[in-house]
């Protein structure tokens, strides 16, 4: 039985200096055609490759070779953690918008007026803006012909495979390029731990809250990650001083590579740097670009 292979040229540039070239290279695909960066997850696996940066693939064909490839055992155990705030009645997540409204739209004490003796229901009536409690920002909340959380698929915000960067807020505020340097990051889900969650629900969380910064946010999109997280208020400064604030470059560089966006995680410091699974699902709704997931980590 035959199937389709790619053979292609490659250079890799590492995170902690240095780089690595390839010509004639040869995978397996599933299917009639790879885009570039599919093919770089490929060959940092295949590879085993660590602290990978920048790549470039280059002189790509498609040719028909016996398929070789078999799939991969990924059987465990697992160990769940939990990284999203409750919703509740009343929360504000984000000063100026309104709180979230919880309550009864059929009580349980209304219900048993409805259903037969012993039988009784409750069901909830929600109020909220998008941006409430623990959120994915996917390109439509910033480009308006991104794609929306109906067009998300599954992989982009599931069983991720993903690494914790710790940058403490009593250490550092504007989280620049140089704190994913050294890291194995390519193809992940980076969660960057500051520890801002311990304000959550207070005044103090919006202000001279911990962000990343503009350079970052183009290496991390430039090293081809898949999501990146963080536990602070907002992954942009929104300082009120001049123009900072109104300017969003993070969420800018990132959602316009499709690299979805997650804020206000909390519990990051119960998660091991490396050796877990991220996943923040949010449901498929049409025309929105935020939503509050369910955030959590599946340990291996």
């Amino acid at each position: 039985m035959t199937d389709k292979r790619v053979v292609f040229d490659f250079e890799i540039a590492f995170t902690n200096g240095g780089g690595i070239q390839g010509q004639d290279f040869r995978l397996d695909i599933d299917g009639d055609d790879i885009d570039d960066a599919a093919l770089v997850d490929y060959i940092v696996r295949d590879l085993r490759l660590l602290m990978v940066g920048p790549a470039r693939i280059l002189n790509k064909k498609i040719i028909i070779e016996p398929h070789k490839r078999k799939a991969d055992d990924g059987s465990s155990r697992r160990v769940y953690v939990e990284l999203s705030h409750v919703i509740e009645d009343g929360l504000v997540t984000y000063p100026g918008l309104p709180a979230a409204r919880v309550c009864d739209y059929l009580s349980r004490e209304r219900s048993r007026e409805v259903y037969a003796p012993g039988t009784e229901f409750q069901i909830a009536k929600i109020e909220m803006v998008a941006n409430t409690g623990t959120y994915l920002d996917c390109p439509s909340h910033r480009y308006e012909h991104g794609d929306d959380l109906s067009q998300i698929r599954p992989e982009s915000f599931c069983d991720l495979d993903a690494i914790v960067v710790r940058a403490d807020h009593a250490t550092v505020r504007a989280i620049d390029a140089s704190w994913f340097l050294d890291r194995e990051i390519r193809g992940r889900a980076v969660l960057v731990h500051t520890g801002w969650d311990a304000y959550w629900r207070e005044a103090s969380y919006a202000v001279e809250h911990p962000f990343l910064t503009q350079d970052a946010a183009e290496y991390l999109r430039d090293c081809g990650v898949k999501l990146v997280g963080i536990d602070s208020m907002n992954i942009d400064d929104t300082s009120s001083d001049g123009t900072r604030g109104k300017e969003r470059p993070v969420h800018s560089t990132l959602l316009g590579a499709d690299i979805l966006i997650v804020e206000h995680l909390t519990n990051l410091g119960a998660l091991p740097d490396d050796g877990f699974e991220f996943s923040a699902m949010p449901p498929k709704v049409r025309g929105a670009g935020t939503f509050p997931v369910r955030a959590m980590a599946k340990l291996r």
